[in-house]
Order: structure tokens, then sequence, then C-alpha cells
């Protein structure tokens, strides 16, 4: 399976979040510090607003910050907002296939289970795991390690 860039992009900013979780980051210094582009991320934070991953605060002092603890976030929970789908095989799109073994064959079962695999590892691995693995994560994006 392939993630998108659009789960990629969520995930870097999440993890700048996660990495400086005592203060409100700004989106342009997240897209720098992570090089993404500043419009693609304002685009990414409306859905994980929504799926209380990520929480915004307005006004001059305002920035973004994870709307939960970071060991409280999972790489599934960011990539099941940020997925448009998991259809490995046209025979995985109900109704949408053209292949006549669709009702006959293993492929489906096997794809399925291989999918459900991957989405579990995804289920194991928190944002907190992600940067407390890494202790040099902070300095790569530019943050005043303590």
């Amino acid at each position: 399976m392939r993630l998108t860039r659009q789960t990629n992009y969520a995930i870097r900013m999440m993890m700048y979040c996660a990495s400086n979780p005592e203060d409100l980051s700004r989106i342009p210094d997240i897209a720098k510090a992570a090089e993404v582009p500043e419009l693609y991320l304002f685009k990414i934070l409306k859905p994980l607003v929504a799926a209380n991953l990520m929480k915004t605060v307005r006004g001059r002092k305002g920035g973004v910050c994870l709307a939960r603890p970071a060991t409280e976030i999972t790489l599934f929970d960011i990539v099941r907002v940020t997925e448009e789908g998991f259809f490995m095989a046209d025979c995985f799109e109900d109704g949408e296939t053209t292949c006549p073994l669709v009702d006959h064959c293993s492929l489906n079962a096997a794809l399925r289970e291989a999918l459900n695999a991957f989405l579990n590892v995804l289920s194991r691995h928190t944002l907190a795991g992600l940067v407390k693995e890494r202790p040099e994560i902070p300095e790569l994006f530019g943050l005043e390690v303590a």
C-alpha cells in the first residue's frame, strides 16, 4: 500500500507539534521546518481538526497544536482521516468491479488480510513513539531541545 502525500504531510505536521508540545505552533514555521507547502498544510488541517487530532487557536498569538496527547494518537488515526480509501484492487470496491471471479477468488480475502495487518501495525504506533524513538527529530525541525 502506498500512502498519499497528504498523509505524509499530515504526519510531518503532527510530529512537529508532538516535538513542541508546550507551545502553539504556527503553520508557516511548520511548513518551513517540515519542507511542506504552507497552503497544503492549511488544507490538511481542516479534516485533522474535525477528527479531533489537531486544534487551532485564533488570534495574534494563536497557532495549532495536537488536540490530544501524542501518546493517544496512533498512525492509524491519522491515516484513517487523510486517506481516501483502502482499495488495493478493484474487487475491494463494492459493485465497481468488472472481474468475473470476484465472488469465487481468494485474492480478495488475501488482500483484505494484508490490509488488516497493515492497519493493525499502524494502530500500535503512536505519534509520541515516532518522536521519542528518534530524539534528533525536534532538532531536525529546528526546535530548541530542552
